[in-house]
């Protein structure tokens, strides 16, 4: 079991930076590829950022790429959301997530229903 907990969430000005955190707890978390997704109110729950376990292969969603950056401390059992010129569009629950296998295709980096453990989420609200 793997238990994943975000923070670093909050209310920030367009054009400012947040930075999340996922802390993961119980086994097999330095085997396992990363994601982050988001979810704004009445939408659907959308792929923002993946990593595979020793962070050679990393995606981006088109909407955020050259803004975000993901990454990860497999020591700490951590991996991170570096968000910079935020946009009102990036606001909603900001989710951490635990994948089936340490790599994996594009396809599954991509697909929701290929990770295995959620945090809670981590709400991110960005003003205009």
């Amino acid at each position: 079991q793997v238990q994943l907990v975000e923070s670093g969430g909050g209310l920030v000005q367009a054009g400012g930076s947040l930075r999340l955190s996922c802390q993961a707890s119980g086994r097999t978390f330095s085997n396992r590829r990363m994601g982050w997704f988001r979810q704004a109110p009445g939408k659907e729950r959308e792929f923002v950022a993946g990593i595979s376990w020793r962070d050679s292969i990393i995606y981006y969603a088109d909407s955020v790429k050259g803004r975000f950056t993901i990454s990860r401390d497999n020591a700490k059992n951590t991996v991170f959301l570096r968000m910079n010129s935020l946009e009102p569009e990036d606001t909603g629950v900001y989710y951490c997530a635990a994948g089936k296998t340490p790599y994996g295709t594009a396809h599954d980096y991509r697909d929701l229903y290929e990770y295995v453990y959620w945090g809670q989420g981590t709400q991110v609200t960005v003003s205009s």
